[in-house]
């Protein structure tokens, strides 16, 4: 088969039979891996029976004063130190974005540079700034992905690019009256639609977590299978020898050649575990981060995918778009370097945070997660325990290939000796890109009671989503009730909105506040009091915003 044809006509193919491919293998292994999670969790642990709270004095608050809950809304007054923790998140955040657009303008210079070459009429500069425009646009979507935490900021991104893309369009209509608007707008979405349509498959929120790995390991399968069929129709002698062989079997022609690609799937799908156990390595070791896996995958789609008309100007061409990821990569890894050497200096001062939650919250508890870790895990870690609402959310690279390997249970805490080992072992440190993790603990259903206590023991901040919580949906008393008797409630961030039973959320806190421990931090002379954050009307973003700000107050003493 001819070299120009495979570059032009099967690289095209392969990634868009792998793009739907993954998406649909990724939904599917989500779910099998909620539904092995859920049942492990659902299990006892092989110490045997739980780890009980310790005993500690019980009786009536001192002075019988009432637990006050204070209301605190999105625009609640912060101390300063919180303000300015605050803001140096968000600067952060800028600083991440202005390397991603750096080295994403750097990747469109390098893809705009051949057409200027090949056209060999000079170095018209409206069609340079059409062609850096047009392969810029994986910068937005990076931006939006990785900088953007409302929806507000994503509108300006992709509007202001737009706008720009417009301008430049006009300009180069006004100055060759022979060129139509229409061969600007469809060479736009030639070098653009099919990666981001395949970007949209691939990577879309719902399956983001494994998404880059599975399209990685679909990508190796799919392109064995195609491989399988081309050596097979290279050699007449070989072609027979295998329709003769098929034929012995009982296979008619649609068969076998379902079979040849199923033959050559296999045997590249070696080679694809072994790719995805590259990057499960490079994530536990720090190299790279969940996100900049998932950022690395829409670069190197875009650059395998954007240059390939070019191949029509010499096969070499088509390596510009590799080039141009190399380029992008190498200005990454500088970039975080630098944003590591300014942001981070002093680690040993980031705090952690808790989340805990209402497990029946489903998607709204990844709607918010998503809003609040964008931000927070610019400043330090979040620990939870894993759970039916976040499962598919949070997991790891090393987690999910556990999964798929048959070695979850690895994962999942047994006794207090584990506890403590995965306590300790917790991944307190940024990755190359400056983000944080999130350590998740898998408990069974009588380790997670322990876990819960060490966690809030050993975390500067906690915050307790309570949305949905009433009389049908009070599963997260025993949570209420540790936090009550041993975290200073300074440290403590209630949040609730219009689907909490408020009333009676008030009720059972001033039942368990009866009910404090005679040696809990929260007794003493000063007046008793939790902040309750109200999220009623608004948005996820909005709410995140706003939850940042004070969770920042509440572990301000404590950074």
């Amino acid at each position: 088969m001819d070299l120009i044809v495979i570059l032009t006509g099967m690289l095209p193919v392969v990634l868009l039979v792998s793009a739907a491919l993954g998406g649909i293998a990724s939904l599917l292994l989500l779910r099998l891996y909620r539904r092995a999670v859920v049942r492990a969790m659902s299990a006892g642990s092989d110490s045997g029976a739980p780890v009980p709270a310790p005993e500690a004095p019980r009786g009536p608050s001192s002075d019988g004063r009432a637990l006050v809950v204070r209301a605190a809304e999105a625009d609640y007054p912060i101390s300063a130190q919180a303000q300015a923790r605050y803001d140096a998140t968000s600067v952060s955040l800028r600083r991440l974005g202005a390397v991603y657009a750096i080295a994403g303008l750097a990747y469109a210079i390098v893809l705009s540079l051949p057409w200027m070459i090949t056209a060999g009429d000079g170095f018209p500069l409206t069609r340079f700034l059409w062609l850096f425009a047009c392969y810029a646009w994986p910068t937005v979507l990076t931006l939006m992905l990785v900088a953007t935490t409302t929806v507000r900021g994503r509108f300006i991104v992709a509007g202001g690019y737009f706008g720009l893309v417009s301008l430049i369009g006009l300009i180069a209509l006004l100055r060759n009256p022979v060129l139509g608007a229409g061969e600007l707008i469809f060479f736009w979405f030639f070098a653009n639609g099919g990666a981001t349509l395949l970007l949209d498959a691939a990577l879309t929120r719902r399956i983001r977590a494994v998404g880059p790995l599975v399209l990685a390991f679909m990508v190796v399968g799919v392109t064995g299978a195609f491989v399988a069929v081309s050596v097979a129709d290279s050699s007449d002698t070989l072609l027979r020898a295998i329709v003769a062989a098929g034929g012995a079997l009982g296979l008619g022609a649609t068969s076998l050649f379902v079979l040849l690609h199923v033959i050559g799937f296999a045997l590249f799908a070696a080679l694809g575990w072994w790719l995805l156990g590259i990057l499960g390595r490079a994530y536990r070791n720090k190299r790279m981060s969940d996100q900049s896996l998932t950022v690395d995958a829409l670069w190197l789609l875009f650059g395998v995918l954007q240059p390939i008309t070019l191949a029509f100007e010499g096969w070499g061409w088509i390596f510009t778009g590799l080039f141009g990821f190399a380029v992008y990569k190498t200005i990454t890894i500088l970039g975080f370097a630098r944003l590591t050497e300014r942001d981070h200096a002093d680690d040993e001062q980031r705090p952690a945070l808790l989340l805990l939650r209402v497990f029946a919250l489903g998607r709204r508890s990844e709607r918010l997660f998503d809003a609040l870790s964008k931000h927070w895990l610019r400043a330090g870690s979040i620990g939870l325990i894993a759970g039916p609402d976040l499962v598919t959310s949070t997991v790891e690279p090393h987690e999910f290939l556990d999964f798929v390997g048959g070695r979850l249970s690895r994962q999942f805490i047994e006794g207090e000796a584990e506890l403590e080992r995965r306590l300790a072992e917790r991944d307190t440190r940024p990755d190359p890109d400056g983000r944080y993790r999130v350590n998740e603990l898998f408990c069974r259903r009588d380790t997670w009671q322990m876990a819960m206590r060490r966690l809030a023991a050993t975390s500067q901040v906690v915050l307790m989503d309570l949305r949905s919580f009433s009389p049908r949906n009070q599963g997260c008393l025993y949570e209420l009730e540790q936090l009550l008797g041993g975290v200073p409630l300074e440290q403590v961030l209630l949040v609730a909105d219009d689907t909490t039973d408020l009333p009676f959320l008030e009720r059972k806190l001033q039942e368990l506040w009866r009910d404090v421990p005679a040696d809990s931090p929260n007794r003493g002379p000063r007046a008793p009091e939790v902040r309750l954050f109200r999220a009623h009307s608004a948005s996820p973003a909005q709410a995140a915003e706003g939850l940042v700000k004070t969770l920042f107050d509440a572990c301000t003493p404590a950074v």
